[in-house]
């Protein structure tokens, strides 16, 4: 009989125990191939747990491949071989899935501060929501999303943002990726792309897995280059104006009016506006969305509330062009809605009641305090160093001035426990005439942002050296 050591204070369910322990017997060689294992009834008697327990753990292990059934006869270990070097690479995998490496000093563009998010707040409206028994909230609802949370989103859009719409424009989805799938059935994909050189990769790729043919319009320190565009076979421009991904620069109001007018000029051309990070501006007035200035019906604007609230919560919206819209309602409007009909009431009544607005500003400060205690550490490089887009937004970009071997500055940093990304990763065809480093803020604190700057400086410092000498 088996000898297994069963512990009935772990949180372990007693048939997992069972099953793991005969499962490593076998990866072992302890049991062998033919070996019969015990009868459930006497296993059972034998560890004084019940009959169906010792069914479960065998039916796990045979639904693996450890063990086989014979009619009449019981079971029996199996031909494992071939198995064992699948599970042995199955369980390299599992050991490192989900282990996303964290450093102490990773300066990430992307993420929020979670520490200042309302869960007290977030709690209540939930519990608000499930208590009213309302049954309703569990049935399918409406293709584009809620009417109160797109309503919501809408006077939201206007009063912060300037976006003319009607609720019947907005759809929402879970995420950008969804978004751009749903835009790509609406618009088809016969079209070239033409996105800002650098860009967002992640919508990059997405254009790309769509089908779409992607190219890299370059820009200035004015945003996208017009001129560039429209010699190009571009039909779809997708840009970031008010807030450049990753370069920070603001498109201002002529390239913008040049912008439109491209747009304009021919029937089947559009403007994706994504949005992303509208929230956090830290110095003057917020720049109002190119939507807002759209009076061809040529500007599909996008937004999220990931960098605003949690990336956990999957709310996407895009507002649609009412010619767009019309083809949505037709052909699409069978599609159901990707966010949960629970998630969408409990945002609705966190804008609804102000606790939306209240948790801007809080962030807006928490983060406006972040930036600039990041530039007063920069300050110890002197006029070593050129910081760009720290007006705005969760990153800067920041080029240090004599530094050439890039690689080996970047992989001394990794081993040092800091990472900084360079934005030449950014650009879809070419490199930079500067290379520039991007350090995010948002997840850091300021011993954290101390420290890794010191550490930066240090090998900085070094490489310059060497350089020099």
């Amino acid at each position: 009989m088996l000898t297994i050591g069963i512990d009935t204070k772990k949180k372990e369910p007693i048939y997992e125990q069972i099953y793991k322990y005969i499962r490593n017997e076998i990866k072992n060689g302890t049991l062998t191939r033919g070996t019969r294992l015990p009868s459930s009834r006497k296993f059972a008697e034998y560890l004084d747990v019940s009959r169906n327990t010792i069914d479960l753990a065998y039916s796990q292990l045979l639904s693996e491949g450890y063990v086989e059934s014979k009619p009449k006869k019981g079971y029996f270990v199996a031909d494992v071989d071939e198995i064992l070097e699948i599970s042995d690479v199955l369980q390299e995998e599992e050991e490192t899935a989900g282990k996303k490496e964290t450093l102490p000093y990773e300066f990430a563009p992307s993420g929020v501060d979670m520490g200042h998010f309302p869960y007290n707040t977030w709690r209540k409206l939930m519990k608000n929501v499930l208590m009213d028994d309302n049954s309703e909230i569990f049935q399918k609802g409406d293709s584009s999303g809620d009417y109160e949370l797109r309503e919501a989103i809408r006077i939201y859009l206007h009063q912060s943002r300037g976006v003319i719409c009607n609720s019947s424009q907005i759809i929402l989805g879970s995420g950008m990726e969804y978004l751009l799938l749903l835009l790509s059935q609406i618009l088809g994909t016969d079209y070239t792309v033409g996105m800002e050189n650098p860009t967002y990769l992640q919508a990059y790729r997405v254009f790309t897995q769509l089908g779409y043919k992607v190219l890299g319009i370059s820009m200035n320190e004015m945003g996208m280059r017009i001129d560039e565009l429209a010699k190009s076979d571009v039909q779809i421009a997708y840009v970031t104006p008010s807030h450049q991904y990753p370069t920070g620069t603001v498109m201002p109001i002529n390239r913008r009016s040049a912008l439109l007018k491209w747009a304009a000029e021919k029937e089947h051309r559009f403007i994706i506006e994504d949005d992303y990070d509208s929230e956090f501006r830290y110095y003057g007035k917020p720049i109002p969305a190119l939507q807002g200035n759209d009076k061809n019906g040529k500007v599909i604007y996008m937004g999220t509330f990931s960098k605003a609230i949690a990336p956990a919560i999957r709310v996407g919206y895009m507002v649609l062009p009412k010619q767009l819209l019309a083809i949505y309602q037709e052909k699409l409007s069978f599609y159901s809605c990707t966010v949960s009909r629970i998630d969408q009431a409990i945002l609705s009544e966190f804008i609804r009641e102000g606790h939306f607005e209240r948790h801007l500003n809080r962030m807006r400060t928490l983060y406006k305090g972040k930036n600039q205690y990041l530039m007063q550490q920069l300050k110890i490089f002197g006029e070593d160093i050129i910081v760009k887009g720290s007006s705005a937004g969760l990153h800067v970009l920041v080029e240090f001035k004599g530094l050439e071997d890039h690689d080996r500055f970047e992989k001394s940093l990794y081993e040092k426990g800091v990472k900084i990304q360079r934005i030449s990763h950014y650009y879809i065809t070419g490199k930079p005439e500067k290379e520039c480093y991007i350090l995010g803020f948002a997840r850091l604190g300021e011993t954290q942002i101390r420290e890794g700057i010191l550490i930066i400086k240090d090998l900085y410092d070094k490489f310059r050296i060497r350089k020099e000498e």
